[in-house]
């Protein structure tokens, strides 16, 4: 029983964002293969797009909105400034919110990983919207197509300065980064290939509302030798050069095995799930459903190793403990706070991974944060710098993590345990690890006047202990 609902839970951690406290009556009594296989089932539908804001162009040509914009006041540009501001922070909440909530744990888990693999920044929200819905969609389908979507967007059309890529001057910044960062890694590729990718690419930009534009006169339609080809490439057939490198598939399954599995590589396992991946076409849903599959995924030493990243705690928290927050923007701040805020990567590598999530302030602050929501009061915390952001200035300390916890909820939960497990039932919800506070200390720090006391003080003292910050 113990065992099986430790496997489910590492599951939920790796397949989503962690058992919901709701799920938990089910998940005691689940069987493996059921539970997997509904993981699965929930995520295979489409997204819903989650709209922040509608396009205020809309049935306008590109050359008008240029116009518009060429011509408008600073007062107006303030205006556009603050709407694209407003919006990308409410797409924040919604995606959020859809992490908490969604049963399609899954697909909203594998964005998340795309949203890191394919990082990148834009202040036009109409382009963040669409880039969202883009990897969400195709989060879970082949990857040619979501490479090809991705590389088409807007947000990093602009990003990655392929909107400057024009015949005679090519601009390789997206053809480099699109080799070193998305398909075949370092080492596997020359800087003539990048060269005559950068050509490859040329012609390619995009409209402020987000539409795809090739501009033919701009492309330089020569014969280019790319990977060992020569042909009149255009950016398409490039894409599907990068594809057919094995390369590719060995470097992506790496990563996705580092993500959901472990950071310390098995050369074997991820061989064979390298070419399996190639096999298939690149299809992402049949390679999680192997790596979910195997018995390999519930070793002991692939459970509780990973260091949650803050978005992981964040929505990992929310799950387990429903709450509410005085503030909107409560998530965001914890975001910025602890240093990856949704949308707004440090670069286009991404963020770190693993002990670099951990430093002494972090640390400090993720131990403190249970208690602080549990409190109900606001708490003032500098955020990291982002000096791309801040451009030098002194960040201003936040206020605005205010929340009033569900308690009921949660009990519920937890309503059909025997009084004398309730206390190992509680600890095996909410750690992974295989080690965990001794049960001595959180004896002695137990509120016991109540079963309802002893669960709400038991449980904020595991979430603020070490042990929690892994699943």
């Amino acid at each position: 029983m113990k065992d099986t609902q430790t496997a489910l839970q590492h599951l939920a951690w790796r397949a989503g964002f962690g058992p919901a406290a709701a799920e938990l009556p089910k998940i005691r009594k689940a069987k493996l293969a059921e539970f997997r296989k509904a993981l699965l089932t929930n995520s295979v539908s489409l997204p819903a797009f989650l709209e922040a804001v509608k396009n205020p162009y809309e049935g306008m040509a590109p050359e008008e909105v240029i116009q518009k914009m060429r011509g408008a006041s600073e007062e107006a540009r303030k205006e556009l400034r603050a709407f694209n501001q407003e919006g990308i922070k409410k797409l924040n909440r919604l995606w959020i919110k859809e992490m908490i909530s969604s049963k399609a744990q899954l697909r909203e888990k594998m964005a998340f990983f795309w949203h890191d693999h394919f990082a990148c920044r834009s202040g036009n929200v109409l382009h963040v919207q669409q880039y969202l819905q883009i990897i969400r969609s195709h989060a879970l389908g082949k990857f040619p197509d979501l490479l090809l979507a991705v590389s088409k967007s807007a947000a990093m059309i602009n990003y990655l300065n392929a909107n400057q890529n024009r015949k005679n001057s090519p601009n390789e910044n997206f053809a480099r980064e699109v080799m070193e960062l998305f398909t075949v890694g370092k080492g596997n590729y020359s800087e003539e290939d990048i060269k005559e990718a950068a050509r490859a690419f040329t012609g390619w930009t995009a409209t402020y509302s987000g539409e795809f534009v090739f501009r033919p006169g701009q492309h330089d339609a020569g014969t280019k030798r790319i990977f060992g080809h020569t042909g009149n490439f255009n950016g398409e057939e490039v894409l599907q050069l990068l594809v057919k490198q094995p390369a590719t598939a060995r470097f992506l399954t790496e990563k996705i095995y580092r993500f959901f599995v472990n950071e310390e590589i098995d050369e074997k396992i991820v061989s064979s799930l390298a070419n399996g991946f190639y096999e298939s076409g690149y299809d992402i849903a049949k390679l999680m459903q192997t790596i979910f599959s195997s018995d390999w995924f519930y070793k002991k030493e692939n459970i509780g190793n990973r260091i949650k990243s803050p978005i992981e705690l964040w929505v990992g928290i929310n799950r387990q403990l429903p709450m509410d927050f005085g503030n909107e923007d409560a998530g965001i701040s914890f975001q910025r706070i602890m240093g990856q805020t949704l949308f707004n990567p440090p670069n286009v590598a991404g963020w770190p991974s693993g002990n670099a999530w951990i430093d002494s302030t972090s640390l400090m602050y993720r131990l403190q944060l249970p208690k602080i929501v549990s409190a109900g009061t606001d708490f003032a915390i500098t955020p990291k710098a982002d000096d791309d952001v801040q451009m030098g200035k002194t960040a201003r300390p936040i206020r605005a993590l205010s929340a009033m916890i569900k308690w009921p909820l949660y009990f519920q939960s937890f309503a059909a345990i025997d009084p004398e497990k309730l206390r190992e039932a509680v600890k095996l919800f909410l750690l992974q690890s295989t080690t965990c506070p001794s049960d001595s200390m959180l004896d002695k720090y137990s509120k016991e006047n109540s079963r309802e006391s002893l669960l709400s003080s038991r449980t904020i003292l595991l979430m603020q202990s070490p042990e929690y910050q892994l699943c």
